[in-house]
């Protein structure tokens, strides 16, 4: 079994924006050598969901900092939302999204890290509201995945409960913000990669030293193991 890298983010998470080249990048470098999976974090869950104008003074502040510390530019179709929210129609709810991955992740589950990106993409520089439907069209044809069975599947209460199971799983590996990368190499093995914000040199840097860690146990382990002369 190869290490799972687990990627946990939330689709609104203006800090995850900002992580997605990051972890893209991470991805895409150690294909083959790990299995990648992403979990959503529930920020903004479907009992809690909120018209934009409840944070969009929050945003106004905030992304400017992301922006600052990770080179990301959100886009001035997002940012009308943010700076005009008396006039916008949007009710920021994380279960839609997160529903939107566990279906993609039927298809195409080792790009999930990607899709994650795409979907905030679409949020946070084409300005497009992850509740509606629309929202996901274009990256259905881009990702080749059947529009039908998508929207079908979106729409499931199956589906739903698949999201909240990824919220509470969240709770369970003790991630209590976004964006939060760990390393699973056994049941119960986990290491902590990534509490927030991370640049992609310390990111891979951890990720190796963790590795090598592995690899020592596992030698370690072959050579202590009954029937093994010492």
């Amino acid at each position: 079994m190869k290490p799972l890298l687990i990627y946990c983010y939330d689709a609104y998470c203006g800090w995850c924006f900002g992580f997605s080249p990051v972890i893209s990048r991470i991805a895409e470098e150690y294909k083959g050598k790990l299995d990648t999976e992403t979990i959503s974090g529930g920020m903004i869950p479907e009992s809690s969901r909120q018209h934009i104008g409840k944070i969009a003074s929050f945003i106004q502040a905030a992304y400017q900092e992301v922006e600052e510390r990770t080179g990301i530019t959100f886009g001035q179709d997002f940012l009308w939302h943010i700076n005009h929210p008396d006039l916008s129609d949007w009710y920021l709810n994380s279960e839609i999204p997160a529903r939107a991955m566990c279906v993609f992740k039927e298809y195409q589950p080792e790009d999930s890290v990607l899709f994650a990106a795409d979907l905030q993409h679409a949020l946070h520089v084409e300005g497009r509201d992850l509740t509606d439907d629309e929202a996901y069209r274009h990256l259905l044809e881009r990702w080749g995945i059947p529009a039908d069975e998508f929207y079908t599947k979106l729409h499931d209460p199956e589906y739903a409960e698949k999201a909240r199971y990824e919220f509470n799983l969240c709770r369970q590996l003790q991630v209590n913000g976004f964006p939060a990368v760990l390393l699973q190499a056994g049941e119960l093995k986990f290491y902590q990669l990534a509490k927030g914000y991370t640049d992609h040199d310390t990111l891979k840097e951890r990720l190796d030293n963790v590795l090598k860690e592995i690899e020592r146990d596992i030698q370690k382990e072959s050579f202590t193991s009954p029937g093994t002369v010492s």
